[in-house]
């Protein structure tokens, strides 16, 4: 395999309820951006896909959903639905892997929230709530993109913007 071609390929899910979104603080020995509030995510494993029949005979279909899904429930305890298309980002870890992140949106389903042992807090803030977390860079940009469109009523949320 060409090491410049592999990333880890990870989802996030912006989680709605009530008019609040979920906001989770990454524990202190996390690798990567360790006690940064953030959403809830994480990379994408085999194990996702692997075992499940295959929707053609060749592929498997909505893994991210499927991602989503596994890691609102490992981090959080969630169950959730309607899963949309927010946007997309790439960074380098610490360890020089880089990491695509698609960024997406959900509606809380049911459940109590249940952090796992990655994550050392939650709240589920306002747009404007969110203003007073340490959160990781650009989600708080991407919280203003959804919020804008739930606010507009817009499907289309367009490209990320700073500011």
């Amino acid at each position: 395999m060409d090491e410049n071609k592999a990333h880890y390929v990870a989802a996030t899910g912006i989680v709605i309820k009530e008019g609040k979104y979920l906001i989770t603080k990454r524990a202190e020995w996390e690798k990567v951006f360790p006690g940064k509030w953030t959403v809830p995510g994480g990379k994408l494993e085999v194990k996702d896909y692997i075992d499940k029949p295959k929707d053609t005979s060749e592929h498997w279909y909505n893994i991210l959903e499927i991602l989503l899904r596994r890691e609102m429930k490992e981090e959080t305890g969630l169950n959730i639905r309607n899963i949309k298309y927010l946007t997309s980002m790439t960074f380098i870890r610490p360890d020089n892997i880089p990491v695509l992140v698609i960024s997406m949106y959900c509606d809380y389903d049911f459940g109590e929230v249940e952090l796992s042992k990655d994550m050392s807090d939650f709240a589920w803030v306002s747009f404007e709530e969110a203003k007073n977390y340490d959160l990781i860079e650009g989600i708080y940009d991407e919280l203003k993109m959804l919020d804008d469109a739930l606010k507009e009523k817009r499907e289309n949320i367009g490209e990320w913007k700073n500011g």
